[in-house]
């Protein structure tokens, strides 16, 4: 069997690394690496290939940035010469972005199975453009590898047929637990010792001027308490500049940092203040409390058995939940089935007994 892996931005990197990991273990399985370029600077691509030991990729598909529907179409245009040149018998997706619903429309029209790993997840918000290449992916796919069961409720509401599904567990966490002995070596230096992480990248939080003026002051503020790392991607870097902020306290802004240093920052923030998706799971793993700054989150399980709490974008409720968590209250986590660093096994065991 040949199975070929898309991959385009840095969350794709962390879940297909421990499957590619674990299919070499079948070695009369032949694999493919696609990466789309989505993700195309050393920090945001190079770097995280080689910190998870992931082959070089076969073909690199160089899209670079741009609007969604023009990403997408970049994507799909290259990535379909390259199906018909290997064809292969199964396309692993990974995620939620762009590049894996382009992959996913690219197959379904030729006819070629695809199996989408993390599958189900749910914000029930269109408005987010991940939202939609979740539901589109998974419609088109005929695997649906799951990290929880309330994805798998998900897909059954959605008519997805029960045989389609796997519960599986979450790649990203095997892909902690195989590096979290490794990263303390690699905390960045002039790092305080007690400190709340931040990271942002969402529109909605980094584009809107007046909500990110407000935000900056808050954590500001906020860093007068308690020292605050935020790793700043340099597009919200210059928009920080441009509003003209102070920046004082202790507010670390630094560059954004490879796989193992941010898994070191994270291990040891006394809280961490997010809106990405992936954190909300690792700092449930981690059982580091996260204050996560977006309405609605894809992964309910983190707020049910985890760390996590929903802010939105009221600050004064983010700091209420910073004060408590500093005073002491914090969240009991229970653990949730197969996040064991055993995912991509389990995944790989029924990749390789496809018919």
């Amino acid at each position: 069997m040949h199975i070929l892996h898309v991959v385009g931005a840095r969350p794709n990197f962390m879940k297909a690394a421990p499957v590619h990991a674990a299919l070499r273990m079948f070695p009369m399985h032949r694999q493919t690496l696609v990466h789309t370029g989505q993700h195309y600077d050393a920090n945001m691509s190079d770097v995280f290939f080689q910190q998870l030991e992931m082959p070089e990729p076969d073909v690199n598909l160089n899209v670079g940035s741009g609007t969604h529907a023009r990403q997408t179409a970049d994507i799909m245009t290259g990535f379909e010469p390259v199906v018909l040149e290997y064809r292969p018998d199964l396309v692993l997706v990974y995620g939620d972005v762009n590049s894996t619903v382009a992959a996913s429309l690219v197959c379904s029209k030729l006819q070629v199975r695809v199996g989408h790993v993390e599958a189900g997840l749910r914000s029930r918000d269109r408005s987010m453009p991940e939202e939609i290449n979740r539901l589109v992916t998974d419609q088109l796919s005929d695997l649906l590898f799951t990290t929880s069961a309330d994805a798998d409720e998900n897909l059954a509401l959605e008519g997805i047929p029960a045989a389609k599904i796997h519960l599986v567990g979450n790649v990203m966490i095997d892909t902690l637990v195989r590096l979290l002995p490794a990263c303390r070596s690699h905390k960045p230096a002039g790092v305080p010792e007690e400190y709340a992480l931040v990271t942002l990248h969402r529109p909605s939080n980094v584009d809107d001027a007046a909500w990110l003026r407000s935000l900056m002051e808050v954590l500001t503020s906020v860093s007068r308490k308690l020292a605050v790392v935020f790793p700043v991607h340099p597009r919200t870097r210059q928009r920080i500049k441009d509003l003209g902020l102070q920046v004082d306290g202790h507010l670390y802004l630094i560059d954004p940092q490879p796989y193992l240093a941010f898994l070191a920052l994270e291990q040891s923030a006394t809280v961490v203040i997010t809106d990405s998706g992936g954190v909300q799971e690792e700092t449930t793993f981690l059982q580091v409390p996260c204050i996560t700054m977006r309405e609605n989150t894809e992964r309910p399980i983190t707020l049910q058995a985890g760390t996590n709490v929903l802010a939105g974008r009221d600050l004064s409720r983010m700091q209420s939940e910073l004060s408590r968590i500093l005073d002491g209250d914090k969240r009991h986590t229970s653990a949730i089935p197969l996040w064991d660093g055993h995912a991509a096994e389990r995944i790989a065991n029924l990749v390789a007994h496809l018919s």
